[in-house]
């Protein structure tokens, strides 16, 4: 039995239909999943000069910051430390 060109319209429809919604659903997924996320690492920046310290609130820990790559502030004694800018003593 011959196909008649609805029949064949109707096929054709329905595979372009069928590929444009995995394409939109693939386009989806990626984006919800951060797949164009930049995972490079930052560039570290040497910050010695500038005399910068992370301070404990609770117990008065300092550490000195050298240089930075992503800045994370670190907790110590369960709280955040704070930055603290001082001038240099000579």
């Amino acid at each position: 039995m011959p196909h008649t060109p609805q029949q064949l319209f109707l096929v054709v429809t329905a595979i372009l239909v069928a590929f444009l919604i995995l394409r939109v659903g693939i386009g989806t997924l990626r984006s919800i999943s951060g797949g164009g996320a930049d995972l490079s690492k930052p560039e570290v920046e040497d910050v010695e000069s500038l005399d910068v310290f992370l301070v404990c609130g609770e117990c008065g820990t300092e550490f000195r910051v050298t240089r930075l790559g992503e800045l994370q502030i670190p907790r110590h004694c369960g709280e955040p430390m704070q930055i603290v800018r001082r001038p240099s003593v000579v």
